[in-house]
């Protein structure tokens, strides 16, 4: 034989029938008021504030990072030393991290400025202490380098020039393949 207490109802008074109907509306419409005041507790931009100018929606929209293509075979431009420097020297230089001098300090520069361009230069073409070759940046060409040790000496009190690029040689001829050799 069956159990009877297994098919007794939860609801067994008019009274819990009531309690029941009455929570099942009252229980989602306060869930309802919660999440409303919830969504629109947020701030607001004030009348009157510049969150709508045609700036700052743009701004808002902007890109966050930008891609450049650049056609492998077209001749390089070359930077100058004020862009190779905010671009591989000022990681280091500016914060004088792992002993490097720190832009425009001349006590810092002082010796090293007393060596010459050309020291500083191979210096920092081939790396020295803790620089990596070219800061780090081996895409840089020599005369980049060269601009940007003239650009960081200049800072530091010395009368270094930027040297300019030369102008290139004639390009050389297309190799030839080799003559196939009779077997």
């Amino acid at each position: 034989m069956s159990d009877s207490n297994e098919h007794e109802l939860l609801i067994k008074t008019p009274k819990q029938l009531i309690i029941a109907i009455v929570a099942s509306f009252v229980i989602p419409i306060f869930i309802i008021i919660l999440l409303a005041n919830y969504v629109s507790s947020s701030e607001k931009p004030a009348a009157g504030s510049d969150a709508f100018s045609k700036e700052a929606i743009a701004e808002r929209l902007a890109p966050v990072g930008t891609i450049d293509f650049v056609d492998a075979n077209a001749p390089k431009v070359l930077k100058t030393g004020e862009q190779v420097y905010a671009a591989a020297c000022a990681a280091c230089h500016t914060t004088g991290a792992a002993g490097a001098p720190k832009f425009g300090d001349k006590g810092q520069w002082g010796d090293r400025l007393g060596k010459g361009f050309d020291t500083l230069w191979k210096n920092a073409v081939n790396g020295i202490g803790a620089m990596p070759a070219k800061g780090g940046n081996a895409d840089l060409d020599d005369i980049e380098v060269a601009r940007a040790v003239a650009y960081m000496g200049k800072e530091a009190g010395a009368d270094f020039k930027a040297p300019e690029p030369t102008a290139p040689a004639d390009a050389p001829a297309a190799e030839q393949p080799a003559a196939e050799t009779a077997k």
